[in-house]
């Protein structure tokens, strides 16, 4: 089935010559179905990108989801035009009174602020304490998930020595649960990070469960409420040639610290394309939550999601 999306949203003509079904709002509306209703929070500063990326695994469901965009009052983004933001991305008050079956909220560059320094923490708060009431799962991506787990739990995070970049393998610590249905018992996901959580801070809360992590790169999702919250550490949602751009900026900038980005360049060369070695769990991924923490969990009145308890 397609995904509905804002006309004229960009996303739309760069999926399509990938031969990517979407579909925009005026056609979605001849159609008589009850789509789910997902709702994107974009952190990242180059937004059609990241929106791009996340549409691209949202619409390998068999599911018709309506996608909408959510920016920040308190905080205007540098990269991406203003005429875009005020096209297709709404404001809080815009929504507050609204529910959702899915909420992504992505990473953003801050991660080396405490998290109350974050200019526009105090808002980002509120919307996480809003979802909880108001959205069935929150998917919550790199940044986001440490700062969601620290709102509610008080998880810290602690700065790396040297920053986690690259391709790293995998385990799932519960093969039953749900979200891994299908996967190997290895499997890969980017990171790019210079902070991280502790496991052990994490297993002290029996709210929280580790569901996978990796000798490298350590914890990568946690669950919450039986997953209305998942928290992601990493970027499946990564295009092959993403890291590959960070490499490059950073490179270009004269950063001293700069390195390769691990088990991604074809015998770890540069010169030479990556191995895309992400890309099937990733949609597993995203197809797993859409399916069994959204479509599954989800009341078909939406205003019934407040009376949602945690999912078992």
């Amino acid at each position: 089935m397609p995904v509905n999306l804002p006309d004229k949203l960009p996303a739309i003509e760069i999926l399509s010559k990938e031969h990517i079904f979407v579909m925009s709002d005026l056609r979605a509306s001849t159609q008589d179905i009850r789509p789910l209703k997902i709702l994107i929070l974009n952190l990242m500063p180059l937004k059609i990108t990241t929106e791009t990326d996340l549409i691209r695994l949202l619409s390998n469901s068999p599911l018709q989801l309506e996608i909408e965009f959510l920016g920040l009052k308190s905080h205007t983004p540098k990269n991406t035009p203003i005429e875009h933001l005020q096209t297709f991305y709404k404001t809080f008050p815009k929504v507050k009174e609204s529910y959702y079956d899915g909420f992504i909220v992505t990473g953003a560059p801050v991660e080396l602020l405490p998290f109350e320094e974050v200019r526009y923490w105090q808002e980002l708060t509120g919307i996480f304490d809003w979802a909880r009431t108001h959205v069935t799962s929150t998917y919550y991506i790199c940044w986001a998930g440490q700062a969601a787990m620290y709102h509610f739990y008080g998880i810290r995070k602690y700065p790396l020595d040297k920053k986690i970049f690259g391709v790293f393998p995998h385990t799932v610590n519960d093969k039953a649960f749900p979200l891994f249905r299908g996967f190997d018992d290895e499997f890969f996901a980017p990171h790019s990070r210079h902070t991280t959580v502790s496991a052990e801070e994490i297993s002290q809360h029996p709210e929280l469960t580790i569901l996978s992590q990796s000798e490298e790169a350590g914890v990568y999702i946690v669950a919450s409420r039986g997953g209305r919250e998942l928290y992601v550490t990493g970027h499946s949602e990564y295009s092959p040639l993403t890291l590959h751009n960070e490499y490059t900026r950073d490179m270009q900038k004269g950063l001293d610290s700069v390195e390769l980005p691990k088990n991604y360049y074809k015998d770890n060369d540069p010169q030479k394309q990556p191995v895309v070695l992400w890309r099937s769990h990733a949609n597993l991924l995203f197809i797993n939550w859409l399916n069994y923490f959204v479509y599954q969990a989800t009341p078909f009145d939406l205003k019934k999601i407040k009376e949602l308890g945690d999912l078992t």
